[in-house]
């Protein structure tokens, strides 16, 4: 067993065989999981576990090159708005909701978190460490 870092090893396994330019979707409970993209799917209960807390920890196992949440996010759920401008402020893009379900479709993994809140989803695109 791992003495530090992410525990699950569904997670841990999915983000070792990542590589540049792949996609993670990280989404609330709510979100429509595509068919096609590995799925880990964390939700114990709603709120458990919280969208920041899996997105802090997937964040300090990846390089992430750029970030992609929903328009509707700013006015739906301010508080996913500015945690997510804190962590990309210069690689943050925005597009529709629709749009953003279009895109989750093409990613390599989706993790889904127990948030009940609107809009708290995000995809990250990996980059490379060198």
């Amino acid at each position: 067993m791992r003495r530090a870092g992410i525990l699950n090893r569904h997670l841990a396994g999915a983000l070792a065989e990542l590589g540049h330019g792949d996609g993670v979707l990280v989404c609330d409970a709510g979100m429509p999981i595509p068919d096609g993209p590995r799925v880990v799917d964390l939700a114990f209960r709603a709120g458990v576990p919280a969208f920041a807390e899996i997105l802090d920890g997937l964040l300090a196992e990846l390089v992430v090159e750029g970030a992609t949440a929903a328009t509707e996010v700013r006015d739906a759920n301010p508080e996913v708005a500015a945690l997510l401008a804190g962590h990309f402020p210069d690689s943050l893009s925005f597009v529709p909701h629709e749009r953003l379900k279009e895109l989750s479709a093409r990613t390599r993994l989706v993790v889904r978190t127990g948030e009940a809140r609107p809009y708290a989803n995000v995809l990250l695109r990996c980059g490379v460490f060198f």
